[in-house]
């Protein structure tokens, strides 16, 4: 278990990792003219400070975004994220860091919906605020699991569903499972991705074979980190879950991930996953 107020840990390298694949998902969805939702169950403040005191308390962004802020050489399919995150930051001055919602928004058209769930009773007010005004975007003060029962499947028959939990509870692991499933059973071919930290490695064998068990279609597995097994001082690094991918995403993400993790990795320690869970 851990817990995970995102300020203090806005703009890490699994940030990085889990936007950098979120707006591959995002643009996939956007090739068909027809509309459509991404749900986010845990959608945080929508924008971060990186100069609030809890940023520089751990600086855990400097290992991750400012590490490939202002770069050159990076892959063309980062451009999108890195474009999203140039448009918080008018000035060419690292200073704020998009969540998740933000990023989404940028990406998705005018007719596109986006649904956002935040428990956090102040988190979900600054999160109001950033999307004042904006069109076709919902946001609810409520669990986030629950949008799974009260929005699945949405009107416009394709979407997302972005799962991005806290884990603050000890049996997080089960309710995501739970909720991939619930997801699975209301819309069957819509996309499913679910962000978790790397923990012990028999957390992530008992979670893969829970997920394997569930009878889920096409899935596949990303990971990156940037540092050893033994490393402890927070959490070494993460993966995310993606049901149902976009075609061709399983060729695309190995050569982007292999870039982030060589720019955000200069003692070359960590490495990067990218395999079927289930396959095709």
């Amino acid at each position: 278990m851990l817990s995970y107020r995102h300020q203090f840990h806005a703009g890490n390298v699994s940030d990085v990792f889990k936007h950098a694949i979120l707006t591959r998902l995002l643009l996939a969805l956007a090739k068909k003219d027809t509309p459509f939702c991404v749900i986010d169950t845990h959608a945080g403040l929508g924008l971060y400070d990186l100069e609030h005191p809890w940023s520089q308390k751990t600086a855990e962004w400097r290992h991750g975004i400012g590490r490939i802020w202002g770069r050159s050489d990076a892959p063309s399919t980062l451009t999108p994220y890195l474009d999203a995150i140039r448009a918080d930051n008018t000035d060419g001055h690292l200073l704020h860091y998009p969540g998740s919602p933000r990023i989404a928004r940028r990406l998705m058209r005018s007719d596109d919906r986006l649904v956002l769930y935040e428990l956090n009773k102040d988190d979900c007010a600054t999160l109001t605020d950033v999307f004042s005004g904006v069109r076709h975007t919902a946001i609810h003060n409520q669990d986030g699991f629950s949008a799974i029962k009260a929005f699945l499947p949405p009107k416009e028959r394709r979407g997302l569903t972005f799962i991005d939990a806290a884990f603050d509870q000890a049996d997080e692991f089960a309710r995501i499972t739970r909720a991939i499933k619930e997801a699975h059973t209301r819309f069957a071919t819509g996309m499913i991705a679910v962000w978790y930290p790397l923990m012990a490695p028999a957390a992530m064998l008992a979670f893969a074979r829970s997920l394997k068990a569930s009878k889920l279609p096409k899935t596949l597995q990303l990971e990156l980190t940037i540092y050893p097994e033994d490393f402890t001082e927070h959490i070494r690094g993460s993966g995310m879950i993606v049901v149902n991918p976009p075609f061709g995403l399983d060729q695309e993400a190995p050569p982007l991930l292999d870039w982030l993790w060589r720019a955000m990795s200069p003692e070359k320690q960590g490495g990067t996953r990218c395999e079927w869970l289930v396959p095709e």
